[in-house]
């Protein structure tokens, strides 16, 4: 396998590679990953569909990529995607599968058209004071420490963060920025999480920096995850004969293991109570998504909080033992034993009239029943203690929603902490505490915030205790290759696989993963699209730094007089003109 870029490979067909039509696939899981390495092996490997099998614990494809409605709960998403244009895996996918909304349209052309006609942007990003804006005014706020900060950890090598908090490398004037407001309830990142993630992150979006206050980096479906994303993939994968083996529960993987070869040899499940399995030869290709950041997720509903499941999780169980049969296989308790930092709760509000409406509309400065973006993003509310932040994507959010009602998704860092209005922790809410909660910061009056949220709404709540365990400080293997050495018919994928310089909590990673192995595993001569490389570009550079500080240019030391006549000679070369254009010296 190889990383390329550009035409030339992209629009390449590779030629059906040797042996394929004697090879089976098998998946554990039916999340993204695994959906589109099927998906991979069936377009670019020419495998037949019907060698292909994917075993899914649940009852529906999906994993995280979910939304769905609980007949006596209501509408529930346990999380949202954030997209950007260079996804580049996600989209070689989607330019493939048809779109089940527009004829003679794949999903990516549904995608881009949408996008194109209705650009995302945010017109409030962030409250304070009970739904008064909190005037960030797009700025970054970054004084000359925190600056250095951010640039220090950018040029650091991996190695010297790994293992590392964030909150061991960033100073307090850092903290205290609008960026890092606006970095880590975007991206949900703690203090107490990885330093090399972060690093990572901002080597991968440093591209969309000028986009993160406002929003407009990013680009969404028109409906939830699972109708716009997973939906049509998975008719796709069912029209090309894949099976779906759905309340089958992979409890272990045998393998034989010796200095220079490993093969996985069987699997091991429970389906529908009945323990099965299957051999494997050399042949047998298996592709296994390990850890799950949603596993033993817990619903509540409007009178009922969510609990917290600390007991046996399936997904973490079965990597757990496989990792003990090899040291390649990586260190799953890194990320997974560590239930008080990765957790977080979100909760789905549905608005049931006209009345909670309006204070959405005050905030966002948009109709929320317009069908077009209207938060264009979360809205942080700086001053709750939960550090809740809430967001409206285009209505209506599921094909089933009535058109009098509006899907809102709110989430909170901080469920352990007492609330501002209801003076309980997220954790202890019922849905209906936590949408008295919500409205008591867009500014409801108080005296009818009680009978607003048993009335006018209808709140899921969903507490997961896993959902940022990829964001605790790692080393190098502590997660698995994708294949690692030596692996002749084996892959790991989704988010706790390890590969190449991309990030974790992204739809991207999980395709990327899922293209990976196929691509290894099949030797398909197509080369998987490179991370674009944002990073190396000195453009993208100089516009990041010029933004990181709110657009001034650079103060030079030295005498005034001396730095005139350096750009003013500056000035008459390729160099000068760059530094100007991009705002590092004034022009």
């Amino acid at each position: 396998m190889e990383y390329t870029s550009g035409n030339y490979e992209a629009f390449a067909r590779p030629r059906k590679p040797a042996g394929v039509d004697g090879k089976t696939a098998w998946f554990v899981g039916s999340g993204l990953a695994s959906m589109s390495g099927a998906a991979f092996l069936i377009r670019d490997g020419q495998m037949s569909g019907d060698k292909i099998t994917i075993l899914e614990e649940l009852k529906i494809p999906g994993g995280a990529l979910d939304g769905i409605k609980e007949p006596k709960k209501g509408f529930v998403i346990r999380g949202g995607r954030e997209m950007e244009n260079h996804f580049e895996c996600l989209w070689d996918l989607f330019r493939s599968i048809p779109s089940i909304e527009v004829d003679n349209a794949s999903v990516l052309d549904e995608f881009y058209w949408l996008n194109k006609d209705d650009p995302n942007f945010s017109l409030e990003r962030a409250t304070v004071n009970r739904g008064q804006s909190a005037q960030t005014k797009n700025l970054f706020t970054l004084n000359d420490k925190a600056q250095k900060d951010v640039t220090k950890i950018f040029l650091a090598t991996r190695e010297e963060m790994e293992g590392k908090r964030i909150n061991e490398v960033f100073s307090k004037d850092f903290f205290e920025s609008n960026f890092w407001m606006y970095w880590r309830t975007m991206f949900a990142f703690e203090d107490w999480h990885s330093a090399l993630e972060m690093k990572l992150y901002l080597h991968r979006f440093v591209h969309h920096i000028g986009g993160l206050p406002d929003f407009s980096a990013l680009k969404f479906t028109k409906y939830n995850q699972y109708e716009s994303l997973v939906l049509p993939l998975y008719r796709w994968l069912l029209d090309q004969g894949v099976t779906f083996k759905f309340d089958t529960t992979v409890t272990d993987v045998d393998f034989e293991i010796t200095a220079d070869r490993k093969q996985a040899t069987r699997i091991h499940w429970e389906s529908e109570g009945v323990a099965g399995g299957v051999d494997l030869g050399p042949n047998d290709l298996l592709m296994m998504t390990i850890g799950s950041l949603t596993e033993n997720s817990d619903e509540g509903d409007q009178h009922t909080p969510a609990m917290l499941n600390e007991g046996p999780a399936p997904a973490w169980d079965l990597w757990r033992r496989i990792a003990a049969k090899d040291k390649a296989f990586g260190r799953p308790d890194v990320f997974g034993s560590h239930i008080p930092e990765t957790k977080w709760e979100s909760a789905t509000v549905t608005t049931l009239d006209q009345r909670i409406p309006e204070y959405i509309q005050k905030i966002c400065k948009r109709d929320p029943f317009s069908g077009k973006v209207v938060t264009g993003g979360i809205v942080t509310v700086k001053d709750s203690s939960w550090l809740m932040s809430w967001t409206v994507n285009r209505q209506p959010h599921f094909k089933q929603q009535p058109k009098d009602q509006i899907v809102v998704w709110v989430y909170a860092l901080f469920a352990d902490k007492p609330g501002d209005y209801v003076k309980k922790t997220m954790q202890e809410c019922t849905g209906e505490e936590i949408t008295q909660e919500w409205l008591y910061h867009l500014g409801v009056p108080e005296a009818d915030i009680p009978e607003l949220a048993a009335e006018a709404a209808r709140c899921v709540p969903v507490m997961m205790p896993y959902v940022t365990a990829f964001f605790m400080p790692r080393k190098a293997g502590d997660r698995p290759d994708v294949v690692p050495a030596g692996a002749v018919n084996f892959a790991f994928i989704g988010q706790f696989a390890e590969t190449s310089r991309d990030c974790i909590f992204t739809t991207e990673y999980s395709v990327r993963t899922g293209m990976e192995a196929a691509y290894q595993l099949l030797d398909i001569e197509r080369g998987v699209p490179e991370v674009f490389n944002s990073t190396y570009d000195i453009r993208t550079l100089l516009t990041a730094m010029t933004r990181l500080r709110d657009g001034d240019p650079i103060d030079l030391p030295g005498p005034e007089l001396l730095w005139r006549g350096l750009a003013k000679r500056l000035g008459n070369n390729e160099i000068g003109e760059l530094l100007a254009q991009y705002g590092v010296i004034a022009k």
